[in-house]
C-alpha cells in the first residue's frame, strides 16, 4: 500500500508527463486576428487530449493527435475594436489559457532585410530611426494599430516556434515596431477605421533564397544547387570539433558593413542569413498559417552568386519564394507588395537589381513601391521610411481593398521615335498630370544602333515625356534613372509618387 504521504510526489510525477495545452506562437493577448475569412487556431497538447477553442461566441473542439499537435478553423469573423477575451482548455490541462484584449482586423505579414527591420528609433539599432523620429513617437497613439515582432532566429530545419508577443501601439512601444510596417498600418488603419495587425519577421543582410523552405529548392533544377552548396557546408562544419553559439560568427545586418575580422572559431552556416532556408525554418515556419490579408516585403541589398549566380537569378528566386508562400498558406494568389531597391552609391543598389525586382510585377496580385527617389547616397538605411510606408498603403487601399486613390507613379508604357531626332515616352498612370521637380528632369538616356547611351535633355509635353541628345540623331532606345544613385530630378505625378526607373531596349 502507497503510503500518503507519497501521493503528493506520485501526483507531480503523472502531471509531468502530460503536455499543457499550448497555442502557437503567433497567439498572444492583444493581437489581432484576420477578419473575413476563416482564422485558423493551431497548437500542442498531450496525444489525445480534448482541446476547446472560444471566441467572440464560437466555440470549437477538437482532439490533438498522436504527436500532440491541434489545429481548428474559426469561422470568418467581423471586424471588431473590442478588446475580447481568446480561451483555450484542454481535458487535461488545469487552467485554460486566456488571452486578453483580442480585436478583428486586417493582418499583415512584413519581411525582409534590414530595411525592413530598421525601428521608428535608433534605440533599437544605431542605424535605425525615421525622419523626425521625436514627432513621430510622441504622436504614435493607436491603440487599434498592434505589432508581433518575431525573434531573429535562423535553423537548419523548420521550428515550431518564434518567440516574440503582440504589442499595442502606443509612444511607448513604438520605439521598437519595423517603421514601414507601422506607417503602412498607421495608413491604413486611418482609411479602414478598422483594426490593423503587422507581424514582422526580418533579418538584417538575409538573401531572399534564406526564405525559401527546402522543398521549393530541391525540386528546382536552378536553385537546387543553393541547397547543396548549403547541406555540404552544414556536413563538414558538423565534422569539425563542437564549437558553441558564442564562437561563431554571426554575419553583421548591415550589408555595407566593413567585415569583422574573422573569428578563430570555424562559423556555424546554419548561422549564415546568407544561406539558404535558414530565415524560413528559424521565422516563417513558426506563423503558417496564421490568417492574414498580405505580405510586404524589402529586400534585394543582399543578392549572392555575382552576376549569373545571383542577380540574373534573382527573379526566379522572388518568384519561387511569392508561389510557394501563397502554396503554404492556402489563401489563394493573396497581395504580395514589395519595395523597389532605394537609390544609393553602392553596387548592391544598382538598376540592374532594381530591375530584377520589378519582374515580380508579373504575378497576379503584386504591387511595386518605388523608393529610388528616397535614398541616401552613402547610407543604405534611408530614414525617409513614411514615404515608403505611404506608397505601400496606398497600393492595398487601391488594390487590396477597392479604395479610389492613385497607387503608381508615371508608368512606361510605349515610345515613339519622331522626326528631328527625338522620342516620345508614353506613360500611364500620370494622374492629373506629370511633373518634374528639383529643378527639371535628369536621368533620361538616349542610345542609337551602337548601344552607347548619352545623357539626354527631357520636357513633359502632356502624358508624354520628349527626350533627344545632339549626340545621337537617330535615336533607337530610351532610358531613365539607369545609375545606382539618381539624385534629384525624377519624374512624377500629381499625386507625388515617382516613376519607376525603365529601359526601352528589354522587352517588358
Amino acid at each position: 500500500m502507497i503510503s500518503p504521504r507519497f501521493l503528493p510526489v506520485i501526483f507531480m510525477l503523472c502531471a509531468s508527463g502530460h503536455a499543457a495545452v499550448q497555442l502557437a506562437s503567433p497567439f498572444t493577448s492583444h493581437m489581432v486576428l484576420q477578419r473575413d475569412q476563416p482564422v485558423p487556431v493551431w497548437g500542442t497538447a498531450d496525444a489525445g487530449e480534448s482541446v476547446n477553442v472560444s471566441f467572440a461566441g464560437q466555440e470549437k473542439g477538437v482532439v490533438a493527435d498522436a504527436a500532440g499537435n491541434w489545429r481548428v478553423n474559426l469561422a470568418p469573423l467581423a471586424a471588431s475594436i473590442e478588446g475580447r477575451v481568446f480561451r483555450v482548455s484542454g481535458s487535461k490541462t488545469a487552467e485554460p489559457l486566456v488571452l486578453d484584449d483580442v480585436l478583428v482586423g486586417e493582418v499583415w505579414l512584413c519581411s525582409g532585410q534590414s530595411n525592413m527591420v530598421f525601428t521608428v528609433s535608433k534605440s533599437a539599432y544605431k542605424w535605425a530611426g525615421v525622419t523626425n523620429e521625436a514627432q513621430e513617437i510622441a504622436a504614435a497613439n493607436y491603440p487599434l494599430i498592434r505589432m508581433f515582432t518575431g525573434e531573429a532566429a535562423k535553423a537548419y530545419e523548420p521550428q515550431a516556434r518564434v518567440g516574440g508577443e503582440w504589442r499595442v501601439c502606443s509612444p511607448e512601444t513604438v520605439p521598437a515596431f519595423s517603421a514601414i510596417g507601422y506607417f503602412f498600418a498607421r495608413d491604413l488603419q486611418k482609411e479602414l477605421k478598422v483594426p490593423v495587425g503587422i507581424i514582422a519577421l526580418s533579418y538584417g543582410a538575409s538573401c531572399a533564397e534564406a526564405w525559401v523552405r527546402r522543398e521549393a529548392l530541391s525540386g528546382d533544377p536552378q536553385l537546387r544547387p543553393m541547397l547543396e552548396k548549403f547541406d555540404a557546408e552544414v556536413t563538414a562544419f558538423r565534422a569539425l570539433p563542437k564549437v558553441t553559439a558564442e564562437t561563431a560568427e554571426v554575419r553583421s545586418q548591415d550589408v555595407n558593413a566593413v567585415a569583422a575580422p574573422k573569428p578563430k572559431a570555424p562559423k556555424d552556416p546554419v548561422q549564415d542569413q546568407h544561406n539558404a532556408t535558414v530565415m524560413f525554418n528559424g521565422m516563417i515556419a513558426p506563423v503558417i498559417p496564421y490568417a492574414m490579408r498580405g505580405v510586404l516585403w524589402y529586400q534585394g541589398e543582399s543578392i549572392a552568386g555575382g552576376v549569373a549566380g545571383g542577380v540574373e537569378l534573382y527573379p526566379h528566386v522572388q518568384t519561387t519564394l511569392v508561389n510557394d508562400w501563397r502554396a503554404l498558406w492556402k489563401q489563394g494568389d493573396f497581395p504580395f507588395y514589395i519595395v523597389q531597391l532605394a537609390g544609393q552609391n553602392k553596387p548592391s543598389n544598382r538598376p540592374e537589381v532594381r530591375e530584377a525586382q520589378a519582374t515580380v510585377l508579373a504575378l497576379k496580385n503584386t504591387g511595386m513601391a518605388v523608393a529610388t527617389d528616397i535614398g541616401e547616397e552613402k547610407n543604405v538605411h534611408p530614414y525617409n521610411k513614411q514615404a515608403v510606408g505611404d506608397r505601400l498603403a496606398r497600393i492595398a487601399l487601391a488594390n487590396a481593398y477597392g479604395k479610389p486613390v492613385e497607387f503608381s507613379g508615371p508608368r512606361y508604357e510605349a515610345m515613339n521615335v519622331e522626326a528631328g531626332g527625338a522620342i516620345r515616352l508614353k506613360f500611364s498612370h500620370v494622374s492629373g498630370g506629370l511633373v518634374a521637380r528639383d529643378g527639371g528632369l535628369k536621368w533620361f538616356e538616349v542610345a542609337g544602333a551602337d548601344g552607347k547611351f548619352v545623357a539626354a535633355e527631357a520636357r513633359i509635353d502632356g502624358d508624354a515625356v520628349v527626350v533627344r541628345s545632339a549626340e545621337v540623331p537617330e535615336p533607337k532606345a530610351a532610358r531613365y534613372a539607369w545609375v545606382n544613385f539618381p539624385d534629384g530630378g525624377h519624374l512624377y505625378n500629381k499625386a507625388g509618387l515617382p516613376a519607376a526607373q525603365f529601359r526601352t531596349d528589354v522587352v517588358k
